[in-house]
C-alpha cells in the first residue's frame, strides 16, 4: 500500500500536465482577443473598412487559421484531416462547421480529436481523483460516473457546435434586414446584381463581420468563375437561416426570368419585417408561461411569509403559549 506522500506525488505530473495545458490555452485565447481588438482599433483609426472584398476574406480566413491553428495541430494527431478542403462546395459535415463560422482548414480533424480527448481527460482526472485522493478503486457509483462523464466528453463537442451554430444563425438573422435595405439601396441606384452585393458586404464588415464575409465569401466563388446561382445557393447552405434561402431563390427566379430585382427585394422586405414583428409577438405572448416558474418559485413564497407571517406569529402567541 503506497503511502499519503506517494500517492501525492503521483499525482503532481497529471495535474501539472492538466494545469498547463488549460493556462496555455487561456494565454493563446487572451492573446487571440486581444490581437483583433488591436486590429479593429487599427483599422477604425486607419479609415480601412474599404479594401476590397477578396482581401477582406484573405485576411479574415489566415486570422482565423492563426487564432486556432496551436488547437487543429494538437486534435489532428487522433484523427485524418478532412478530404475536402474546397469551400464553395463543402461536404455535409463541413456545412456544420461553416454554418457555426469555423471555416479553417483542420476544423473537422479539431472537432473529432476533441471527442476523443475529452472523455479520456474526463475519465482520467475522475478515475486518479477517486484512487489517490478517496482510496476508492471501484464500485457501482464509479463506475456509473465513469461512463456519464465519458459520454458527457464525447458529446460536449456537439454541444459547443450546436450552441455556435445557433448563436450565428441569430446575428445573420439580426442583420439581414440592413443588408437587404443596402442591397435594395444598391440596386435602385443603377448597380448591378454582383456589384450590389459586393458593396453590401463591404459595408457590413463594422457591424456584421460574419453576414459580410458570407457575402465576400459569395463574391470570390464568382470571381472564380463559378456560376451566380451555384454561388448563391452555396451562400443559402453556408448560412442555413430559412430568410437568407428565401432570399436567394427570389434571386435566383428574378435572374432567371427577367423580372425587376428591385421591385421583387422591396416585397420580399416588407414580408421579412412582417415576420419579424411576428415573430416578435409570438416571443411576447410566450413571456407569462416563462416567467409562471421564476413567480411561482421565488415571488409567492415572499408574498406568503410577508402577509401570513404576522398572522401565524399572532396566533402562535395567542393560541399556543396560552
Amino acid at each position: 500500500m503506497l503511502s499519503l506522500d506517494q500517492n501525492f506525488s503521483m499525482m503532481i505530473f497529471p495535474l501539472f500536465f492538466v494545469a498547463f495545458f488549460l493556462l496555455c490555452m487561456g494565454i493563446i485565447q487572451y492573446s487571440n482577443v486581444r490581437k483583433k481588438n488591436k486590429e479593429m482599433i487599427n483599422k477604425i483609426k486607419r479609415g480601412g473598412f474599404d479594401d476590397g472584398a477578396a482581401n477582406h476574406e484573405k485576411n479574415s480566413s489566415a486570422s482565423s487559421k492563426k487564432s486556432i491553428n496551436p488547437f487543429a495541430a494538437f486534435f489532428s494527431l487522433f484523427s485524418k484531416k478532412s478530404s475536402k478542403k474546397d469551400l464553395s462546395d463543402p461536404g455535409e459535415m463541413k456545412i456544420k462547421f461553416l454554418r457555426a463560422g469555423l471555416q479553417w482548414e483542420n476544423a473537422e480533424s479539431a472537432f473529432w480529436g476533441a471527442k476523443l480527448c475529452f472523455p479520456l481527460l474526463f475519465v482520467g482526472c475522475f478515475i486518479l481523483s477517486r484512487v489517490f485522493i478517496f482510496k476508492v478503486m471501484a464500485d457501482p457509483m464509479t463506475v456509473s460516473i465513469t461512463v456519464l462523464l465519458g459520454l458527457f466528453g464525447f458529446y460536449l463537442p456537439e454541444i459547443w457546435l450546436k450552441q455556435k451554430t445557433d448563436k450565428r444563425k441569430e446575428i445573420l438573422f439580426k442583420g439581414l434586414p440592413d443588408a437587404l435595405d443596402l442591397l435594395l439601396v444598391c440596386v435602385e441606384a443603377g448597380m448591378g446584381l454582383d456589384s450590389a452585393m459586393n458593396r453590401v458586404g463591404q459595408e457590413l464588415r463594422l457591424t456584421y463581420p460574419d453576414l459580410s464575409r458570407e457575402f465576400s465569401l459569395m463574391n470570390l466563388e464568382m470571381r472564380a468563375g463559378k456560376m451566380r446561382q451555384d454561388a448563391l445557393r452555396n451562400l443559402a447552405r453556408r448560412t442555413g437561416i430559412d430568410e437568407m434561402a428565401s432570399l436567394v431563390t427570389l434571386l435566383i427566379q428574378t435572374d432567371k426570368f427577367g423580372t425587376s430585382v428591385g421591385s421583387a427585394l422591396k416585397v420580399f422586405s416588407d414580408s421579412f419585417r412582417t415576420k419579424r414583428f411576428q415573430k416578435a409577438e409570438e416571443i411576447a405572448a410566450k413571456l407569462p408561461v416563462n416567467i409562471l416558474f421564476p413567480l411561482i418559485l421565488f415571488i409567492f413564497p415572499s408574498l406568503f411569509v410577508v402577509i401570513l407571517g404576522p398572522a401565524a406569529i399572532t396566533i402562535y402567541n395567542n393560541i399556543i403559549l396560552k
